[in-house]
């Protein structure tokens, strides 16, 4: 199979040739590299990426001027015809931002940057991404991030928890989430925000490999 992924890098993106490498590695193809000024996406992609950084400094809002780059509107129409999206950390802000996903990414609860690897509890086991995990297990990926801190309101909580669509949670909630959700699914299941960074966590002599089972699955569901 010819796996066809984009990344998108914008001004600020420093975990964009992780991402790149990691699919790459998981695939055995190089992905295409995207700059978000760029107004159009290929129309035969399989997979999309906005990696972890700090777009346009942070300024006004994490994500916020990302989520209004000219590539974004590719990537919207993309999402909408069911091409897979994975946003990680800053990809997360842009997607949340862009109303890709609900809720929104604030400060750490304890003011501080946060950079560690972090236990995750894998709440939806049936997702494209996640597959290749079981429901209920334990696994570590890094986080390093300053507005990890995921909010929304009782009601979006709500019908996340009962629509399945939190994907990933804390088992030690270090930077203040809500539920303790560190990745959240759109409706549709195709597009996903996550504030660990699995791309960093595909390579043994790196500490771990359990991110590379995300992109393995991903992989796997679209053969």
């Amino acid at each position: 199979m010819s796996f066809r992924a984009a990344v998108v890098t914008f001004p600020g993106s420093n975990c964009d040739r992780d991402m790149a490498v990691a699919l790459e590695q998981a695939s055995g193809t190089k992905p295409l590299r995207v700059w978000h000024g760029d107004a159009d996406l290929p129309d035969n992609l399989d997979f999309i990426a906005l990696p972890g950084g700090f777009s346009y400094g942070d300024y006004l809002r994490s994500g916020a001027m990302a989520a209004n780059s000219p590539i974004m509107r590719s990537v919207k129409r993309a999402a909408e015809r069911g091409v897979p999206v994975l946003g990680v950390c800053n990809g997360f802000q842009v997607l949340t931002e862009a109303r890709l996903l609900p809720g929104a990414l604030m400060r750490n609860s304890s003011q501080h940057f946060i950079c560690r690897t972090a236990a995750l509890t894998v709440e939806n086991a049936h997702s494209l991404f996640t597959s290749g995990y079981a429901s209920g297990e334990t696994v570590q990926i890094p986080v390093a991030h300053h507005d990890g801190n995921y909010f929304a309101d009782d009601e979006t909580l709500d019908r996340l928890e009962g629509e399945g669509r939190v994907a990933f949670r804390y088992v030690e909630n270090f930077n203040g989430s809500r539920r303790d959700i560190a990745g959240v699914l759109n409706a549709a299941g195709n597009v996903l925000g996550m504030m660990p960074h699995p791309e960093r966590a595909v390579d043994a002599a790196h500490g771990g490999t359990d991110g590379r089972r995300l992109f393995e699955a991903a992989i796997k569901a679209l053969a």
